[in-house]
């Protein structure tokens, strides 16, 4: 069958786009093809600094014909929404067939070729391609990420005519800039496309240029006795840079390497995209250096190796200026400075957030097992080296480059690791701290950001978390569990929730200095049922309030105390539930188990997992899903009961002359409830779950035979009592309503 090939050539896309433009093409191509009825074989995208590449093998040369049955509206409806279908239709109202009250068209369509459904496809595709950025070149109208230059579009070696703001469609590629010898030539297919792009210098896959680029800047930096250091996010940005990748060893100036090996690579592949190499023998970075440039060099490269050397030189020796200039501050002395840094226009400075995270770290640290002194230590500074000159050139380094400069001044080692890792984790592969002090400041520094913006209503929202709110709550949930850290959640976060609401407070106080309410709110925004009294102190805020804010103070007042119940501050409980849930589902566990066990109120999460694990194998064994199932019925039957009044309370008894599978059941619960309470209290979530499914044959057994709506009043109260019995006894372990299986 045959085969469509597209390339959309242009001038240079930005390496970081190309992946993204690359499953973009692929999926409008797939949608808007299967919207015509024309499906595909197999559908590959391409995607390089200067082109967007996509085949279709197994298209139809036509497509089929189409029957459509069309609802249309009601009889006697109004005469508009007759006319409207009609004419979407194009049929007269005697051709509509009538079928319960309803008119219905039936419409053929006879197939159209595919080359004139591809034009229309591409120009569709191409005008409303989504970039992140876009231009316009000259005085054309059409938006692309850089000057759209050729279209190519080929179906069955034949062009498909079409033009796109003054640019025609064609059967021409070119090759390299500069390694080719400039001349378009003609393409019928992919196969003859990619073997006249690989002759002229452009190797189309990015992966296989990815693979060059590794096996050569291995083999130049073997015949050195050199060892590459991987960077697989610079390979990737590398790659989408270069068309004919080529691998080229400089050396730079060994001096340089007294500097600390993380501000040396990241001069290296942040401003430079060059790959850093080390001595295999030591581990430790080598003075020399791998770029990868576009073009075949007839030197083998010296002329560039030379070039870029001297570049890298320049950014080295102002790296080295600034990392000296800051050694002659220390830390302590830097944190006056981020009082000049705002952190967030409602939260104020950053030397506040250092105060909340480091009053945090000191009701952590004994919970976490930690110095205090050391903890409270590490907080206070670990943010100081914002305002060092090797972070201002080199943001990505906070917090490594502060731990340097820590352990320079001879702190503490435990202070210097905290220091230097409590951004960690950023992502799911990154190392978590375990040293005690570390943990202690990782886990206040993400909480603090979580607590600080939900307090301000700063809430993700759907795809859109600006403040990577998502990823502080994960990192804390992995320092928890990995460390076993019992944290009692909802103490800390409320706390540390009054602390953001409180610095809040004072940062709209400061912008109305001729109102005394610093001072009270100071002395009593510790806690959050304080927080009615302060805004009551305020009175005078009022009227100076009103115009800031645009609204009466009264009404300002109120939203702010409806976004803080004092059961979970702001729904940051809530957002852990669900993030938790989410790491759990991504190792295999059900996230509706995760809601069973948060429901009972538990707040530490080391506790919570432990259940979810327990749960999760009770509920996969026959006891478990058949336990599920009658505690599924009990609660129908309470619940239909309970509408027609309330229930009946008390324990169930032993009724004389009760069948012997009620009798069985009341014996069976209150051996249960004797053992339960001291299995939850020294977590054997297991064992608990083992008795919880003692009840499996007594519950089946009481649903077989026992007619709980007795005629009997006294039998069916007690029954009813024995189902809340049952309930409540699950419930103790998890709330079993949340279980969707």
């Amino acid at each position: 069958m045959p085969q469509l090939l597209l390339e959309l050539f242009s001038e240079e896309i930005p390496a970081r786009m190309q992946a993204a433009a690359a499953r973009d093409l692929e999926r409008l191509a797939r949608e808007k093809l299967a919207a015509e009825g024309l499906l595909p074989e197999a559908l590959k995208t391409f995607a390089g600094a200067r082109r967007l590449t996509l085949v279709a093998e197994g298209l139809p040369p036509a497509q089929k014909d189409r029957h459509e049955e069309l609802k249309g509206p009601k009889v006697g409806a109004p005469p508009q929404a007759l006319e409207g279908f009609l004419r979407k239709t194009g049929l007269t109202q005697d051709q509509l067939t009538e079928r319960d009250g309803v008119f219905f068209a039936h419409v053929h369509k006879p197939g159209r070729p595919t080359p004139e459904i591809v034009a229309e496809m591409v120009e569709q595709i191409v005008r409303a391609f989504p970039w992140p950025k876009s231009m316009v070149s000259g005085t054309s109208k059409l938006r692309w990420v850089r000057p759209l230059r050729r279209i190519l579009c080929v179906f069955d070696g034949e062009v498909v005519p079409f033009e796109i703001d003054g640019i025609p469609s064609g059967n021409l590629a070119e090759g390299h800039r500069f390694m080719s010898d400039g001349q378009p030539f003609l393409v019928k297919d992919f196969e003859g496309y990619a073997h006249g792009l690989s002759h002229r210098s452009v190797v189309l896959d990015v992966e296989e240029r990815k693979e060059r680029i590794v096996e050569a800047a291995k083999t130049l930096c073997f015949a050195r006795n050199l060892e590459l250091v991987e960077d697989a996010g610079l390979l990737d940005e590398v790659a989408g840079l270069v068309e004919w990748p080529v691998p080229v060893l400089g050396d730079m100036d060994p001096e340089f390497l007294d500097l600390p090996p993380e501000v040396i690579r990241t001069s290296m592949r942040v401003h430079q995209r060059y790959f850093a190499v080390r001595d295999p023998k030591t581990g430790k970075l080598a003075p020399h250096f791998l770029t990868v440039a576009n073009i075949q060099a007839r030197d083998g490269g010296q002329v560039i190796a030379k070039g870029n050397a001297k570049v890298l030189s320049a950014r080295l020796s102002d790296a080295r200026f600034f990392w000296n200039e800051d050694r002659k501050t220390r830390l302590e002395d830097r944190l006056e400075k981020l009082k000049g840094v705002t952190f967030h226009a409602k939260l104020g400075t950053m030397y506040e957030r250092v105060e909340r995270i480091a009053a945090l770290a000191g009701e952590l640290a004994p919970i976490v097992g930690a110095d205090k002194d050391k903890a409270v230590q590490a907080a206070r500074l670990a943010k100081a080296d914002l305002v060092s000159g090797v972070v201002g050139e080199f943001p990505e380094l906070q917090g490594i480059v502060g731990g340097y400069y820590a352990e320079a001044e001879g702190l503490d080692a435990a202070v210097v690791e905290a220091i230097r890792s409590h951004y960690r984790p950023q992502g799911p592969n990154d190392a978590v701290p375990t040293e005690r002090v570390a943990a202690t400041v990782a886990l206040a520094d993400k909480l603090d950001t979580l607590t600080s913006f939900f307090a301000i209503g700063e809430k993700p929202t759907g795809s859109r978390d600006p403040f990577a709110l998502r990823r502080a709550a994960l990192g804390a949930i992995r320092i928890v569990l990995t460390s076993e850290i019992r944290l009692p959640l909802r103490a800390i976060v409320g706390r540390q929730f009054m602390r953001a609401t409180r610095d809040q407070l004072l940062h709209l106080a400061d912008q109305h200095p001729d109102v005394p309410a610093r001072d009270i709110i100071n002395a009593e925004a510790d806690h959050l049922e304080h927080l009615k009294s302060i805004l009551q102190h305020t009175s005078d805020l009022r009227g100076a309030l009103a115009g800031e804010l645009g609204k009466p103070f009264d009404a300002w007042q109120s939203e702010w105390l409806s976004r803080m119940p004092a059961a979970d501050p702001g729904g940051v409980l809530e957002f852990f539930a669900d993030r938790l849930a989410v790491s759990l589902r991504e190792q295999g566990k059900r996230h509706d188990l995760v809601a069973a066990v948060f429901a009972l109120g538990d707040d530490d999460l080391v506790r919570i997992v432990a259940k979810v694990e327990a749960l999760d194998a009770f509920l996969r064994t026959e006891d478990g899903a058949n336990l599920l199932a009658g505690y599924k019925r009990a609660v129908n039957i309470l619940k239909a009961e309970e509408k027609k009044g309330p229930l009946p309370t008390g324990e169930p008894a032993q009724m004389g002359g009760a069948p012997a599978e009620e009798v069985a059941l009341v014996a069976a619960v209150e051996a249960l409830d004797g053992m339960l309470d001291g299995l939850i209290e020294a977590e054997d979530f297991a064992a608990a779950m083992a008795e919880l499914a003692t009840l499996r044959g007594p519950v089946d057994a009481f649903f077989d035979k026992v007619l709980v709506n007795s005629d009997n009043p006294a039998e069916r109260d007690n029954r009813l009592r024995l189902l809340a019995k049952v309930r409540d006894a699950m419930g103790r372990v998890a709330d079993f309503s949340q279980v969707t299986g």
